[in-house]
């Protein structure tokens, strides 16, 4: 146990006088700088969107477009954990495919209602990104190779499930996350609602608990963490669980997204733009640092992108160049950050 010596009373202070508060540990400031940059171009881009067509900065536009960031956001919360620890989840897209399709099912074939086939979904995710983290953790192989390995098992697993056909007659059920007025609260879609409360906690956890600082000291150097006695195995565990789990969740905002019909693209493609907006929020791809604030904000700015580009009738490819570009920027940012803290 650490004891702290009384500083010396200043010459003409006045005896008796209170003893100087212990002073609380300085954080950082809540907002980064690429965060703000982030909430400048996003804004900046819905104004000219909304001088370019008339129809964008309407209630039609922004609920679908808030609904269709929900999902990618929710996973992006459990990748930017993934991320800062220095490990990355290229399974996500084929993982969501596998729960979207059992939840599915359950819906039609077995009557669940809300709740329990929720729980389902999130069960499933989360025992997938068990699966990775289990192996990432105890085989000391890259993340990458694993789950470059575990994406193909889980796409023939969901096309398994499937049976080559499609998922007809889904009911309802998820209309509380739906496009629909069941499933949004003062015009804000609940989808994006739930998504900003996991992010919060999300936010305030990493940022105000030590075990939040422990997924950014395994990132920083995993080796250094594990002698300063982290349990570096474990968090990475919760780090792939959570990601699985969000999955399983973002799964039912994904078929409420839809129709009644559920086809096997489900998921096709969710992984990179889960990637994209982690990198463009600030997440530091080599680890160690990252803000869920940041990957919200890149999935808006991602989500805004893609939707700018098919409302004014221009090709879908200026979407992923645009995107593309947003990408290169903030990977040439951090490693420009990167070298200008090895310098000091």
């Amino acid at each position: 146990m650490t004891t702290s010596t009384p500083r010396p009373a200043r010459v003409g202070a006045v005896a008796g006088a209170a003893a100087p508060r212990t002073r609380s540990r300085i954080l950082p400031f809540p907002i980064t700088s690429q965060e703000l940059v982030l909430i400048g171009v996003t804004a900046a881009l819905w104004v000219t969107l909304g001088f370019m067509t008339s129809s964008f900065l309407t209630p039609g536009s922004i609920q679908p477009l808030l609904t269709s960031v929900a999902p990618i956001a929710l996973i992006g919360v459990g990748m930017t954990v993934v991320i800062i620890t220095g490990g990355i989840d290229i399974s996500v897209a084929a993982a969501l495919m596998v729960t979207s399709v059992v939840t599915a099912k359950l819906l039609v074939d077995g009557g669940f209602p809300l709740l329990p086939a929720m729980l389902v979904s999130m069960a499933l995710g989360a025992a997938l990104g068990s699966l990775n983290g289990l192996l990432i953790a105890f085989g000391r192989v890259h993340a990458i190779i694993i789950t470059f390995g575990t994406a193909n098992l889980f796409l023939f697993l969901g096309l398994r499930i499937f049976g080559s056909a499609t998922v007809n007659g889904i009911p309802d059920t998820f209309a509380f996350f739906g496009r629909g007025e069941a499933g949004r609260t003062a015009g804000v879609p609940h989808s994006f609602l739930i998504t900003l409360l996991v992010a919060g906690g999300a936010w305030w956890y990493l940022r105000h608990t030590p075990g939040g600082r422990h997924f950014y000291a395994i990132g920083g150097d995993m080796e250094a963490a594990r002698l300063a006695g982290i349990r570096v195995k474990r968090r990475l565990m919760i780090a792939y669980s959570l990601t699985g789990l969000l999955v399983g969740l973002a799964a039912c905002f994904t078929i409420a997204l839809g129709t009644s019909t559920l086809d096997q693209s489900v998921g096709t493609g969710r992984e990179l733009a889960v990637i994209a907006a982690v990198v463009i929020g600030g997440t530091s791809i080599m680890g160690g640092r990252g803000s869920v604030l940041g990957t919200v904000l890149g999935a808006l700015l991602v989500q805004t992108v893609a939707s700018g580009v098919t409302q004014l009738g221009w090709p879908s490819q200026l979407g992923d160049l645009f995107v593309g570009l947003f990408i290169v920027i903030a990977v040439g940012a951090d490693i420009l950050r990167e070298r200008a803290r090895r310098k000091l």
